[in-house]
């Protein structure tokens, strides 16, 4: 059984043999903390996909401290560079709570076709029901046919029940019909599949917004978690992506999928600097259990370890 640890460390593999090993190759070489190391730092962090307002954020803190510790050792130089990394993450808002405080918890799961939107609906589904949680899944991702089949599928293994209709429904009328079926049968959480609709098309983005009124106004708050599900394989597109959501919505928090299979991971801080959207998942894998809830710290840490 691994840890979390450790599969943090297997999922994040590719990033640390870009981000990490080469700032131990620039820190080692260098005889001090001069400006030619300050700059092959922030061309790497960058390059790691952390964004050129992380990277100048960490670079100007790093010149300031370490001028102040009169740091040195590439030891030291790293350790800087680890807590404002995880001071970055520490920024965004707090996390959801984990008990969820309203029943149904009313979970909208938004984001473009290809993310891995549907497999993270699952192990959210998955992750609820391990918890003793009773999870219903609602299939609002009706503009293509096949999507409600995957969805099922994902449901079924996790333990959940669906609601769905027939391909080409009304998105928001499957929204209305979940939520009185979860409101029917007690439910303790609601999680709701939107189509994988273009950031850029602004009749979907619309949609998405009457979905959300829909359930507002069935349950006030609702939904409380709108999770935007991101492909870190896409790096800087990604961010584009976040930014178009957020104008659309009122996005609260992150899964950052597909991790496993990038070496830019460090897409996490641009979305946290940029934003201030939590990150709240990380997907590690195909498996169920693959998604992690998000710690800074120890992101961090299986990283530098």
């Amino acid at each position: 059984m691994f840890t979390v640890v450790s599969k943090l460390q297997r999922g994040l593999a590719k990033t640390k043999a870009g981000l990490v090993e080469g700032i131990a190759r620039i820190v080692s070489k260098a005889r001090a903390i001069d400006e030619q190391m300050l700059s092959e730092l922030e061309e790497l962090l960058i390059l790691s996909d952390l964004g050129v307002e992380s990277a100048e954020t960490i670079i100007d803190d790093l010149r300031i401290k370490s001028k102040e510790s009169k740091a040195g050792s590439s030891q030291e130089i790293v350790a800087i560079l680890k807590n404002e990394l995880i001071t970055i993450l520490d920024g965004a808002p707090e996390k959801a709570a984990h008990v969820p405080p309203a029943k149904p918890y009313v979970i909208s799961v938004i984001g473009v076709n290809g993310t891995g939107k549907t497999t993270t609906i699952g192990k959210l589904a998955h992750g609820f029901g391990e918890k003793g949680k009773k999870v219903l899944v609602a299939a609002a991702d009706t503009f293509r046919a096949a999507a409600i089949d995957q969805l099922e599928i994902w449901a079924k293994r996790s333990g959940a029940d669906t609601v769905h209709a027939q391909s080409g429904a009304d998105p928001a009328a499957v929204a209305f019909d979940a939520m009185k079926a979860a409101l029917t049968r007690n439910i303790d959480v609601l999680i709701i599949d939107t189509a994988g609709r273009l950031h850029t098309k602004t009749n979907l983005m619309a949609e998405l917004s009457k979905i959300h009124r829909v359930l507002d106004r069935q349950m006030p708050g609702a939904p409380h978690e709108v999770l935007l599900v991101l492909d870190a394989t896409t790096g800087q597109n990604g961010l584009s992506q976040a930014r178009k959501f957020t104008e659309a919505v009122k996005v609260t928090g992150i899964a950052l999928t597909k991790l496993d299979g990038t070496a830019k991971g460090g897409i996490v801080f641009s979305i946290v600097k940029e934003l201030g959207i939590p990150v709240r998942y990380l997907g590690l894998g195909e498996k169920m259990e693959d998604l992690e809830d998000f710690d800074p710290k120890q992101f961090v840490e299986a990283l530098f370890q």
